[in-house]
């Protein structure tokens, strides 16, 4: 990167590693720097939580309101009945209307704790839904007005169709149109709010410059485009997978531990790339903690989950969730994890819990049951393996046992399971 920026949010983005390629450099740069601006980035809603291959476009929003400018947060509760075909070998399952509400209620309460919808400052965050503007369409008028400005030669021409294509794999018409009403967004959004940039990963290229040539024909307007690199990890796994699957955002479906945990397993080679990325910790502070080694490393990446989780859980939640991790369940007696203390502390919380009631109990359940239950294993078969294979405990000891009932009067104090030296859950009783 050659281009020297002169707007804080460009400037940013390429020090701290955000940018992948942009439209035009000096067009947009000077028009960040001329006054507030308008930004967005679009999130169809396929599942009731985004993960953390989405963290990067989220924390793109936040530098975008930090320096100053208006971000726009987009549901796409429209496009999701279509479906983005991106660089996918097979067609997305169709949802249906109740189901993409669902899966928006959930993918919102992310975003609060990124960026400010509530000041009143002139760049208090938009949260849009393009079924606004795209349920509403008249299908000819549409066609006519919108569909005539796009070449499907050009459109056979983007890699993220030409690599469907080229595999010999099915693309339907439903699919093709994607790009369109993508591009429409940008226009809508330029036109309804002055937005002037919108920003994606690296494999939303094509869509975002179908937007920009669409509003340049229909309304004259000029507008830009950004993109952040794809990310993998230094191993080569897409960012956001984990061993377990994916790792989510929200709460209620990957527990606070989990999440400081994922951050805490960072390979060293990644560290001070994701110290750029995931936290605001100054430029200079990342180099230096992403420089050092052995020991020292290991430090660094419980700064690095500490922070993460900080940003999206609070200060609070990932104090538990060191402290969890660091061994406080290992070192307590049963009678110390009965008292206040142990309650008040939060470390309760930090763990993925599973609580029972006195009615599932009045029979007992079995430890088996309980592992598969608590989400450790898959399956009984795999449970009982996990035992076999002295790889369960059951507060910190080692479970032998598989035929083991646990029962109310085991319960009457939580009790920590564990998978491996990594993997917990806590049982209690509600």
């Amino acid at each position: 990167m050659t281009y020297h920026p002169k707007s804080d949010f460009i400037a940013t983005m390429i020090e701290r590693g955000f940018l992948a390629d942009c439209t035009d450099y000096q067009g947009l740069d000077e028009t960040l720097i001329s006054g507030c601006q308008s930004a967005y980035i679009g999130f169809d809603a396929t599942a009731q939580s985004l993960h953390v291959g989405s963290l990067i476009q989220i924390m793109m929003l936040r530098w975008f309101q930090k320096t100053g400018h208006k971000p726009i947060t987009l549901m796409g509760g429209g496009t999701t009945k279509v479906g983005d075909p991106s660089f996918r070998s097979d067609e997305r399952p169709l949802l249906g209307p109740e189901q993409i509400d669902a899966n928006i209620a959930g993918i919102k309460k992310v975003f609060s704790a990124y960026i400010d919808y509530d000041t009143d400052a002139e760049n208090a965050a938009l949260m849009l839904n393009n079924e606004e503007w795209l349920d509403g369409l008249n299908y000819l008028d549409f066609l006519r007005d919108i569909g005539r400005h796009f070449s499907v030669n050009r459109m056979l021409s983007f890699e993220s169709v030409k690599s469907r294509l080229d595999r010999e794999q099915s693309l339907s018409f439903l699919e093709f149109n994607y790009m369109i009403l993508q591009a429409y967004d940008f226009l809508e959004l330029n036109r309804r709010y002055g937005c002037v940039l919108q920003m994606g990963g690296s494999d939303q290229w094509g869509n975002i410059v179908n937007g920009i040539d669409l509003t340049r024909r229909v309304l004259d307007h000029e507008i830009y485009g950004l993109t952040s690199p794809l990310l993998t990890t230094s191993d080569g796994k897409k960012m956001g997978k984990s061993q377990d699957g994916a790792v989510w955002l929200n709460r209620d479906m990957l527990s606070t531990f989990d999440f400081w945990q994922f951050w805490r397993n960072t390979t060293d080679a990644d560290v001070g790339r994701f110290l750029k990325l995931y936290t605001e910790l100054p430029i200079e502070e990342c180099d230096r903690l992403g420089a050092l080694a052995g020991s020292e490393i290991n430090e660094v990446k419980k700064t690095l989950a500490d922070e993460v989780t900080t940003l999206l859980h609070g200060a609070d939640a990932a104090k538990a969730a060191r402290a969890t991790a660091e061994g406080i369940f290992g070192t307590m007696t049963g009678k110390e994890k009965g008292n206040d203390t142990f309650s008040a502390a939060g470390y309760v919380s930090a763990l993925p819990t599973l609580t029972l009631t006195k009615e599932e109990l009045a029979e007992g359940i079995s430890i088996v049951q309980l592992i598969v239950k608590s989400g450790l294993a898959k399956s009984g078969k795999e449970a009982k393996r996990l035992i076999a294979e002295n790889g369960a405990k059951l507060d910190g000891a080692p479970l032998t046992d598989a035929g083991l009932m646990i029962d109310a009067d085991a319960l009457s104090s939580p009790i920590k399971l564990s998978a491996g030296k990594k993997r917990h859950a806590l049982v209690q009783m509600g």
